[in-house]
């Protein structure tokens, strides 16, 4: 008897079990068909807005969802069908039972609100479903042993515990929104934006100077919108850095409450979450809204533009400076805020009309600021000594070194590693975290990782740590004070990367990473003499020191004909602007008097470097289209494909070398692109191969973006296959023939044909050891050699037939018969194309036919 009342006790938990779970599940069904429909609704208008610009996996998936729905209602619709289904009456029991309890009941007790109703019919639905009476009726068939009278009353209800669980998810909610609402009022900034509204109302131009940390990315945007900037037109916020506008779009975004991608987005180059109906705040990157100009002279789906950063005076945000400026003098209702890090402020004033300027404190502590004695000969020595010189004597706090490169940052974390593992358990815990370009970012992620109590973080990072990443809990910070900067050489068309002083004003963004959190101290390993007379007052402006092929390419392109008297800042110098203006010529993008040719219009709508956009336009008349998507959009990449690990770098080297093909870098780069697609884009088998996943998944997303382009500048699909070498060789020759090198008598090193520079194949290059007589190359750097990256082998034929107009004539005759390279004159290039006054060039011969 017992045995039997104990089982039909435990059916009773059974049942009571089952219907708990078909309540919760018939208001989840409910729930999630209501974000379902919206979901579906969202991506229909997002169909709309795009069009053709959706990928076809975003296309499969947005049908996937819309089938699911139209099966999930067409179900529904069948339970409606069932409505609420005969049940047979229960048994006298439970009669007996509210005859016993009636007494005890609350007069209000049977009183059931919409939402009890609503949910009383739900269950009558799955009860139907699931055929709950069918098996009551089973029920009949045992003998009841345990009689319901028997239950024990209650003074309330049970809990709802998934009710109770969804309330509390709703008041973290709440309370994380009034937690970042908080943050807000508390930055420096907040107190200034009755100041910062008032100045604008009265003035079209403003500098606003605010220290880091104040919050001036995140909130003047937001302070624009909240007085109704964003109901005249868009608002939009300029960032040197693709990784700064996404990144900070998501935060602003999140402290709207607002859903990313609908009223704040962001656009980078092959990228954006960005709805042009709804986004009322879009991050974007400086290079990005220059392009924008193109289409939009007068920008004039903007009310305002924050030009963010503005310290860092990149190329796109000098010209920005440029054609802003301009564009309030033609809009009076625009408005324009430079928005600058350093004290550089007047200067921002006086090129803008004498702009007022509202100054802004940062949200630091106290920073001691120590210099050595005597300089250092050895700064990388002096940083890890001064490490251990802070781990052995200060209180705990992260350290932060800063140091020019990967090099230097891999031998200093050797050096630390090693001797914490000599020391052993003598002193605390160090835990090194590095952080540079070529590391996964699985690995980068450590330097923002909280270490064990009792530990010391040690993070070691390039200039990339002074405004780029904000690491909690840095007390310490030791500046090498140097910095790796690529400098343009205009005459002789090559990019030298060296390690150079970095600006005062550097100096004072690596000092504020010590006083985010608490007061620190920074070690700088130079002398205060050094600081003040040796270091420069600010970085040179990036277009002092680049090519100005893709500036003044767009600048053509924009009507702008007069370029050597362009406003700029910072004004490059005439020899820079007339070599750029030579290579455009050469690239068939200029014609002979100057102007933008349409092949050059074309180009100007790619973002890419001109010679990059050239091999893609010429690719379209051999053939391989799709083969030079893929290697442009790799070679973009190529720097941070690879990832050896110190403990297996033979395994990676040989990795590499499985990719390598005899006819080039460029072909092994294909290579390397079609076994990541065969692999079903595995994230497994790039960590067999030591391919960073991160990389790839970026030419993924270029490649996207490209092809979407192609369609905009007429260029057809088309492949010939990887064995094609020739046909996607040609093509590559075709934009980049003055980048080519003859093998000189001692079988080592190459001489340029289009200067006087001796050069060698780099080490990471497929070719090192082959050495090829006639080669082309992507790119020249000059650091302890003059290097030559991503290089290919060529025929001399082929800058015959593809450059007749470039080299002198009996320059490629040589070639063939094999006769010694001769040394470039000084005056080669000069005499090659002669510029006359003003911006006109007059070119001699040899004009490529349909470039007019």
């Amino acid at each position: 008897m017992d045995s039997k009342r104990r089982k039909t006790g435990d059916q009773d938990v059974s049942a009571l079990r089952l219907a708990s779970r078909q309540k919760y599940l018939a208001e989840r069904e409910a729930q999630q068909l209501a974000l379902l429909r919206r979901q579906v609704a969202e991506e229909a208008e997002e169909e709309e807005r795009l069009g053709s610009r959706l990928s076809e996996k975003e296309r499969k998936e947005f049908a996937k969802n819309r089938e699911t729905l139209r099966l999930a209602e067409a179900r529904n619709a069948i339970d409606d069908s069932i409505g609420g289904g005969y049940i047979l009456p229960d048994a006298d029991y439970s009669n007996k039972h509210e005859a016993l309890t009636k007494r005890h009941k609350d007069k209000d007790a049977d009183y059931k609100s919409e939402y009890q109703l609503w949910e009383q019919d739900q269950m009558n639905k799955i009860q139907s479903q699931t055929k709950t009476a069918e098996r009551r009726v089973q029920e009949q068939d045992y003998e009841y042993v345990f009689d319901a009278s028997q239950n024990v009353a209650y003074d309330g209800p049970i809990v709802d515990l998934e009710k109770q669980r969804l309330e509390t998810l709703v008041d973290e909610a709440e309370k994380h929104a009034a937690s970042i609402e908080e943050v807000r009022r508390s930055l420096p900034v907040y107190k200034y934006k009755d100041d910062f509204i008032k100045a604008l109302e009265t003035h079209q131009i403003l500098v606003f100077v605010g220290e880091t940390g104040s919050g001036k990315t995140t909130q003047l945007t937001q302070f624009l919108r909240d007085v109704g900037y964003s109901k005249n037109g868009r608002i939009g916020c300029t960032q040197p850095r693709r990784v700064a506008a996404m990144s900070v779009a998501k935060r602003v975004a999140e402290e709207a409450g607002v859903r990313l991608g609908k009223e704040v987005g962001y656009q980078v180059r092959f990228e954006e979450k960005f709805d042009a109906n709804s986004t009322e705040i879009v991050y974007l990157t400086d290079g990005l809204l220059l392009k924008q100009a193109l289409t939009s002279p007068l920008l004039e789906e903007y009310s305002v533009i924050v030009l963010d950063e503005a310290h860092e005076r990149t190329i796109a945000t000098d010209v920005l400076m440029v054609l802003t400026r301009e564009i309030t003098r033609c809009r009076p209702d625009f408005r324009l805020v430079i928005a600058s890090a350093t004290l550089n402020a007047q200067f921002f004033s006086e090129y803008f009309d004498q702009a007022p300027i509202l100054s802004c404190p940062g949200r630091s502590f106290k920073i001691t600021k120590l210099f050595t004695e005597s300089p250092e000969a050895n700064y990388l020595s002096a940083a890890i000594t001064t490490f251990w010189q802070v781990h052995a004597s200060q209180p705990p706090g992260d350290v932060l070194i800063f140091l020019t490169g990967e090099e230097e940052i891999v031998q200093a974390a050797e050096s630390i590693e090693a001797t914490a593992k000599k020391l052993g358990t003598t002193m605390a815990p160090v835990v090194v975290a590095p952080v540079y370009g070529a590391l996964p970012s699985e690995l980068q992620s450590l330097i923002f990782n909280p270490v064990p109590k009792g530990s010391r973080k040690v993070c070691l990072a390039t200039n990339i740590a002074e405004t780029s990443l904000t690491i909690d809990g840095i007390v310490y910070v030791i500046d090498c004070g140097l910095v790796k900067q690529k400098k343009f050489d205009s005459r002789l068309g090559t990019e030298t990367l060296s390690v150079v002083p970095c600006s005062r004003a550097s100096v004072s963004q690596r000092s504020g990473r010590a006083g985010r959190t608490q007061p620190g101290i920074s070690f700088h390993l130079y002398t205060k003499f050094a600081f003040y007379n040796e270091l420069p007052e600010a970085t040179e402006p990036e277009i002092l020191r680049s090519s100005l092929d893709s500036v003044i390419l767009m600048l053509k392109s924009m009507a702008v004909n007069d370029i050597l008297n362009f406003e700029f800042p910072s004004k490059p110098s005439s020899d820079a602007m007339i070599a750029s203006l030579e290579n455009l010529y050469a690239l068939g993008f200029l014609n002979s008097e100057g102007q933008v040719s349409k092949l050059g219009r074309r180009a100007s709508e790619l973002p890419l470097d001109p010679k990059l956009a050239k091999a893609l336009l010429a690719a379209d008349s051999f053939g391989c289209v799709d083969e030079m998507v893929t290697i442009t959009a790799m070679v973009s990449e190529a720097g941070s494909l690879f990832f050896a690990p110190k403990d297996k770098k033979a395994a990676a080297d040989l990795a590499r070398q499985r990719f390598a093909s005899e006819h080039g870098d460029m072909i092994s780069l294909l290579n390397l692109w079609n076994e990541f697609e065969e692999s079903g884009f595995s994230k497994i088998w790039c960590q067999e191969n030591f391919v960073q996943y991160r990389s790839l998944n970026r030419v993924v997303d270029v490649r996207e973006q490209l092809y979407r382009l192609c369609d905009k500048v007429e260029i057809e699909r088309s492949s010939c296959g990887a064995a094609d070498h020739v046909k996607i060789m040609k093509s590559w020759t075709s934009a980049y023939f003055a980048n080519t090198a003859r093998l000189n008598k001692d079988g080592m090193s190459y001489r340029c044909l289009s200067s006087t520079n001796q050069v060698w194949i780099h080490p990471s290059s497929g070719l090192r050891e082959k050495r090829p007589r006639l080669v082309c190359y992507f790119e020249q750097v000059e650091t302890s050699k003059s290097w030559m990256r991503t290089v290919a082998p060529i025929e001399s034929s082929w800058l015959s037939e593809l450059a007749p107009h470039y080299f002198k004539k009996g320059q490629l005759d040589d070639l063939d018969m094999g006769k010694k390279m001769p040394k470039a004159a000084p005056n080669m290039l000069q005499e090659r194309s002669k510029t006359s006054a003003g911006h006109n060039m007059t070119i001699k011969s040899g004009m490529p036919k349909g470039q007019k």
